[in-house]
């Protein structure tokens, strides 16, 4: 059978080629940081990671981790209500919740399973769930595990939104689910406009802020933050692999009853391994860093104002952004491989993005901001895009 099979996935593979949609892996052999060395031994400079905040390789957290290993173990071997809870994941929860400033949180190895184990443990057949289109493939997933009756609304559209609310008002409980900044645009949720038609058509809400913790907002809170709306949410999820370190880890944080449900039932807690006590550490420490200054998320704000200002001068369709991811808009998906490899050449490390990670037509080239980043930094980037856009005439 497997010969049949393996022609098959031959012509799948090949016709993915052809169509320009490969996605091949480049290889980093440093820590991550604002520059890399890729695995020919290049110097480059990195503009696509998640490392916001620049503390993927933070000595402070590096020693924290280094420091549980020796005090707490390797790994724990086990789920977290057999014996796989300790003392550093109970800290770290209530760093989190302090954070958010909810009531409580519960750690995941991922938000993907933090999102995937959410909708089934909650609701049923009776319940509603009204989502944005763009939220992201882990929502989407865990939406389709769970019975309750679906609705999706346009990206960010308030009046959509409100005709699929009065739709849903058939069901029991309505939960609307959006991503808090939308990984491949940038934009942030109206999260304002949305609590005001919750309160109207008896609705919760639930937010990933896997984009926007540690970024929006004035210290980095996210979009709860960014509209006063702190403590008002009742379901928050996200992501240690981001802003918060750049490690692995997800979590759930809001009101206790749901945080109390999702440790009796939600299955990727209860049937995968608890995060490693290194990890766990290096989080309670990064927390323990973001309430005492703010000067790496000003830094941040004020690296993607001067980036994005000087792109959009230089002629490049950039997406509005509130966070610090800038799309720059290619449109065709062999263009935007040819624009990055393109750039790689010229010592700046970004990717396209194509289908199926964004729609058809809408291949870009996603820009990430860090903290890490200096100035110097940031116009050489600007440079290259100029350069390679001239060349391969996207700008003029």
């Amino acid at each position: 059978m497997y010969q049949k099979f393996q022609k098959h996935l031959q012509v799948e593979l090949q016709n993915i080629e052809d169509a320009g949609l490969y996605k091949n892996e480049r290889v980093i052999i440093s820590p991550q940081g604002a520059a890399i060395r890729v695995s020919d031994g290049q110097e480059v400079l990195n503009f696509c990671a998640n490392n916001y905040l620049g503390l993927s390789n933070s000595p402070k957290l590096k020693e924290a981790a280094k420091s549980a290993i020796d005090s707490h173990g390797y790994g724990m071997s086990s789920v977290r209500f057999i014996c796989g809870t300790q003392d550093l994941h109970k800290k770290l929860e209530a760093a989190v919740a302090k954070f958010f400033k909810t009531e409580d949180a519960i750690l995941y190895a991922s938000c993907f399973d933090a999102n995937t184990g959410l909708f089934e443990t909650l609701l049923t057949a009776e319940d509603a769930i009204l989502s944005d289109t763009l939220n992201h493939a882990s929502i989407i997933d865990g939406v389709r595990l769970c019975k309750a009756q679906r609705y999706r609304y346009a990206n960010a559209d308030m009046q959509d939104l409100e005709e699929q609310l009065k739709k849903a008002q058939a069901q029991r409980f309505r939960l609307i689910v959006t991503d808090g900044v939308f990984s491949m645009d940038g934009n942030v949720a109206p999260l304002d406009k949305i609590y005001e038609l919750a309160n109207k058509y008896d609705a919760m809400i639930m937010v990933d802020e896997s984009h926007s913790a540690g970024v929006v907002g004035n210290t980095g809170r996210g979009v709860t933050e960014l509209f006063d709306l702190k403590g008002k949410i009742e379901i928050i999820t996200g992501t240690l692999g981001k802003a918060f370190g750049g490690a692995i880890g997800g979590f759930t944080t809001g009101k206790q009853e749901i945080i109390d449900m999702l440790r009796q039932r939600s299955r990727p807690y209860l049937f995968s391994n608890s995060i490693p006590p290194m990890v766990a550490a290096a989080g309670v420490k990064m927390f323990e860093m973001m309430d005492e200054t703010n000067e790496l998320q000003d830094k941040l704000h004020e690296n993607t104002k001067y980036f994005i200002k000087k792109m959009k001068v230089a002629g490049f369709d950039i997406k509005p952004t509130e966070s610090a991811i800038c799309a720059v808009m290619l449109y065709d998906a062999k263009l935007s491989q040819e624009v990055a490899d393109r750039l790689l050449d010229e010592g700046i490390y970004v990717i396209g993005f194509y289908y199926p990670v964004v729609p058809k037509g809408e291949a870009r080239i996603r820009v990430q901001i860090s903290a890490a980043h200096d100035k110097e930094q940031l116009d050489k980037c600007v440079t290259a895009f100029i350069k390679v856009g001239k060349e391969l005439e996207v700008i003029k």
